[in-house]
């Protein structure tokens, strides 16, 4: 027993060490440093309180990138999941060559997120312009991207496109421990298709419907990669999120001291968005 306890904590501290190394450590640096001015390359610093979390909440510019970071991701979690869990439903019906149209709809969760961005800015840019020219569009014949009202449907599509690969998987995963018998016994009674998903497919889903909700809105809060492969947070300013916004501002702005204290923020409302999301979704779950 005292070697099997040996083995466990020689496996798990240097794990727990380097988690605290690379990840907590850096956090509460930030922490420390967003109650200073530091610009993020000088040697000195002083301490100048609350002074940043003030700011913060005066700063144009950060609350622009906060409605679009907000807009974008609700956009981005209610298409993931509807589209997600309509393609699991096909993915787990009676289909011929279902596994390999499970491996295709699961691929682009394996691509690098920014190879996946230029891919789609090239097409934006070079393909789908050509495409709508020909069709005689005016709209489709200009790149979406370079459009300040437009750019941000360009992002929600390739952040769409990609995210549904990873929701399908748990969609699917909760499909598979729905009872059989629970849809004969429907089928018997005369129950239409629409009737089954309402009444049992999607109540026996719950649990992966908050899982997938919470998952998604989280991802979709933090979202990073795509804006800088497709638009670098233009036309202007218009497609900066949060997390761009910290980025270019801590690391290339001079204004580390203040960005952390924005993520500092951002950190608490999407704790406070998760929390409040698992407590709603949960709350239906015992409802149902």
């Amino acid at each position: 027993m005292a070697k099997r306890r040996t083995a466990f904590y020689l496996m798990t501290i240097p794990a727990l060490l380097l988690f605290f190394a690379f990840h907590t450590y850096p956090a509460l640096q930030g922490i420390f440093y967003s109650f200073t001015n530091w610009d993020g390359f000088s040697s000195s610093y002083d301490f100048v309180g609350f002074k940043n979390f003030v700011n913060i909440f005066q700063d144009d510019n950060v609350i622009n990138s906060y409605m679009f970071t907000f807009k974008y991701s609700i956009v981005v979690t209610i298409f993931i999941n509807i589209l997600s869990l309509m393609i699991a439903l096909g993915l787990n019906s009676k289909i011929k060559f279902k596994n390999f149209f499970r491996g295709v709809y699961f691929l682009p969760n394996i691509l690098s997120v920014l190879i996946v961005g230029f891919i789609f800015n090239y097409l934006f840019s070079n393909v789908f312009t050509v495409w709508g020219a020909k069709l005689g569009s005016e709209f489709l014949s200009q790149n979406i991207l370079g459009n300040a009202n437009w750019a941000w449907v360009g992002i929600v599509i390739v952040a769409v496109w990609q995210g549904i690969a990873f929701n399908t998987i748990l969609y699917l995963a909760g499909l598979q421990t729905i009872p059989q018998d629970l849809y004969e016994a429907s089928s018997l009674d005369g129950a239409s298709r629409w009737r089954e998903f309402w009444s049992i497919t999607f109540p026996l889903l719950a649990p992966s419907f908050t899982i997938n909700m919470v998952l998604a809105m989280k991802g979709a809060l933090m979202v990073f990669d795509q804006v800088v492969a497709l638009t670098g947070g233009g036309p202007g300013r218009s497609t900066q999120s949060i997390a761009l916004l910290i980025y270019t501002g801590g690391f290339q702005g001079g204004e580390f001291a203040y960005q952390s204290a924005n993520a500092v923020i951002y950190f608490i409302v999407i704790v406070v968005i998760s929390v409040l999301q698992l407590k709603f979704l949960q709350k239906r779950e015992m409802d149902l």
